[in-house]
């Protein structure tokens, strides 16, 4: 069993991959941006001292990861910004630099294994500011000279996750319609949490995934309409889905980020919306040997406060 360090630890992925490692017989160093987030995660997890240890930092300072990786065999780096504020400058000071910043301090270390989340769907694109940022990380990942493996979810459903979150707030509003954006016939491919955090833990334990990528995905593709469908289901509610032009969005999205309103969707996404992110329906069964959770009719947990998980 390995002593694993866990970026984001603290974070919607990281919540569930710390535990799952920790059943597995690991023990994990969380990487967290702060004391109260090292609380939570404790409090969330529910693991000993024995099994999980916290060291404050950030992987935009090289300085305050050092100390964590001491006595680490393996990296799981799971931290990654979806939007900013910045016109991507952000997404590429974490996602990229950051990532360059982790193999850089890893390999000081002798920190030989490195599992890296990236996304399904992401290229080198200028225009595209997340996808480009993650590209780029997974291109840094591939160059290094550790015993890499990088994981590609589509979106990723479960407790406390982004994306579905958001598109429940949006439901929840007293209105009879829900817009989307575009023609609402952007394709996904949602993987359940759970699945993620199983995939991490056996790649983790299997040399042969060593300089690998695998796409991770659900059983079935769901286009952006139907996502939002599913979402009224689950929330009981009747709504009426309505596609809305992207210029138009992106309009209200601009304006919005320019005097940093919070708003359900970054310019950035929307422009990300022109590719599909979706892979083989059948990939994860193939590669790993079990069959992913299908996300019809499990999404009842969007019933509860966010804060309440």
């Amino acid at each position: 069993m390995a002593r694993v360090f866990v970026t984001g630890g603290s974070g919607f992925v990281g919540s569930h991959v710390v535990p799952a490692l920790i059943e597995a017989g690991h023990s994990v160093v969380a990487l967290v941006r702060t004391a109260s987030a090292a609380t939570a995660l404790r409090q969330r997890v529910g693991v000993s001292e024995a099994g999980l240890t916290t060291r404050i930092g950030d992987v935009t300072d090289p300085a305050t990861l050092t100390s964590g990786l001491e006595g680490c065999q393996a990296v799981v780096h799971l931290v990654a910004l979806a939007r900013d504020w910045n016109n991507g400058k952000d997404l590429e000071r974490v996602n990229t630099d950051g990532t360059v910043n982790l193999l850089a301090a890893a390999t000081a270390a002798g920190v030989t294994r490195f599992i890296q989340l990236g996304a399904l769907g992401v290229e080198e694109r200028a225009d595209l500011h997340y996808a480009n940022s993650k590209a780029r990380a997974e291109r840094a990942v591939r160059e290094s000279s550790l015993d890499w493996t990088i994981l590609k979810p589509s979106l990723i459903w479960g407790e406390r996750d982004g994306f579905f979150n958001i598109v429940a707030a949006l439901v929840k509003i007293p209105a009879p319609v829900v817009p989307v954006p575009g023609n609402g016939k952007s394709r996904f491919q949602p993987v359940w949490i759970g699945d993620v955090a199983r995939a991490i833990v056996q790649v983790l334990g299997d040399p042969s995934t060593v300089r690998r990528s695998y796409e991770l995905g659900g059983p079935r593709y769901w286009t952006y309409t139907e996502i939002t469908q599913e979402v009224a289901r689950a929330l009981g509610k009747r709504r009426a889905v309505v596609p809305m032009p992207v210029p138009l969005i992106s309009l209200v999205a601009g304006a919005s980020e320019l005097i940093r309103l919070p708003f359900p969707v970054a310019t950035d996404q929307l422009r990300q919306l022109a590719l599909d992110n979706i892979g083989a329906t059948d990939a994860v069964e193939r590669e790993f040997g079990f069959t992913p959770r299908d996300m019809g009719g499990r999404l009842g947990y969007l019933r509860r406060k966010l804060s309440a998980q």
